[in-house]
């Protein structure tokens, strides 16, 4: 029997897209199905359609509600001044502004049909410009940051970050130490909660397999550029080894041009995207992560899970929390593609490290057991009932 939580809530999870490729999409459907299962009513709203599309299933037990279907509100329009007015721009801007008054309103009528207690979880600052617009003084507004302090600073998310965060019940980090960042930059307000982890596979990878795989976009932030740069130290002295890439992505043409020129086609496989994460893991025995940044990162813990050991860029306070170094997996300074080489290596030569590493972290990534993280999630709604 299902044991259901008290009280039974409205969840609405408010992000870009509903089925957008990447993490945060896998994050919240996970999420929206642990609620569910808890007995909570979930409603999952994108504001616009995804560009490349993530397999989400069709038989979701929650409604999904995209608010511009075959629409897009558009850029905005950049006005510099009465002295170069642009009567176009003004009027695309009107109309821009018109649209999100109108799909806020929208938000605004699902807020008010929800129950005592209802909930709002913004899963990307984006999606909250649309929140902001309406009424939420009946609601709890929770806004979530899926990436690193120092990842976001780096780009035009921190000042919208800032701005649109800084009056939410609550706005949550993925660890502490990202969430003290966010403190000392006056969001007050600010906490912090890890992901939890996607599924435990039954059995572990058997490490049988000399394959290092990586999984994930071929986009500038996961770093593949750095991987295959690594690669090329590691290669030659592990001829019998092979690197397996799993992902698609807008950098693929360039990547597989740059494999080419530094000589990698014979021990590198471009796999493609995979549905089969389970299977990609259990046919290696090293996972390895050369993201330039990253929040509290899925594929860690995915691979961990499997029992496979890691070998990863410490790129963000997520990575660390996950892969305590030296014990469960192994760290390089982010950037540093000879520390990557070197660490590679080193569970490429050593069949006892890389069980014993594995063997571990398939234990250790147990502490974020999904029953662990909504149980933390239900006490956070309960606080900020008060």
């Amino acid at each position: 029997m299902t044991e259901y939580a008290d009280p039974r809530r409205d969840i609405f999870f408010v992000g870009n897209q509903v089925d957008e490729l990447g993490g945060v999409t896998t994050w919240t459907h996970q999420m929206a199905r642990l609620f569910t299962e808890r007995g909570h009513n979930v409603h999952v709203i994108g504001i616009t359609q995804a560009e490349v599309v993530q397999d989400i299933g069709t038989d979701l037990p929650y409604p999904t509600t995209t608010l511009y279907g075959d629409r897009h509100p558009g850029p905005v329009p950049r006005i510099q001044g009465v002295h170069k007015l642009n009567v176009g721009r003004r009027l695309q801007k009107s109309r821009r502004d018109e649209g999100m008054q109108e799909q806020a309103a929208r938000l605004t009528a699902m807020f008010r049909a929800a129950g005592k207690g209802a909930v709002v979880i913004v899963t990307q600052v984006w999606a909250m410009e649309w929140v902001v617009l309406a009424d939420t003084s009946d609601v709890t507004v929770i806004g979530m940051s899926h990436e690193s302090f120092e990842y976001t600073k780096a780009c035009s998310r921190f000042p919208r970050v800032q701005r649109y965060y800084k009056d939410v019940d609550r706005m949550l980090a993925l660890t502490q130490e990202d969430s003290d960042l966010w403190i000392r930059q006056g969001l007050n307000n600010a906490s912090y909660m890890p992901n939890p982890l996607p599924f435990m596979p039954g059995e572990p990878s058997p490490r049988s397999e000399k394959v290092v795989a990586s999984i994930g976009r071929l986009a500038d932030q996961k770093g593949i550029d750095m991987l295959l740069d690594a690669w090329a130290e590691v290669a030659p002295e592990h001829p019998d080894w092979t690197l397996r890439i799993y992902g698609s992505g807008e950098d693929e043409e360039m990547l597989k041009k740059q494999c080419s020129e530094l000589g990698l086609d014979s021990s590198v496989e471009w796999m493609g995207r995979t549905s089969d994460v389970i299977g990609a893991l259990h046919g290696s025995s090293i996972f390895v992560q050369s993201s330039r940044g990253e929040g509290f990162p899925l594929a860690l813990m995915e691979a961990m899970a499997a029992g496979v050991p890691c070998a990863a860029f410490d790129c963000a306070p997520g990575v660390r929390e996950i892969i305590h170094d030296g014990e469960d997996g192994l760290l390089a300074a982010l950037g540093n593609t000879t520390g990557l080489a070197r660490i590679l290596s080193r569970l490429m030569a050593d069949k006892e490290l890389r069980d014993g590493m594995g063997d571990l972290a398939r234990e250790r990534i147990q502490r974020y057991v999904p029953a662990e993280i909504v149980a933390r999630w239900e006490q956070l709604f309960s606080f900020l009932d008060r």
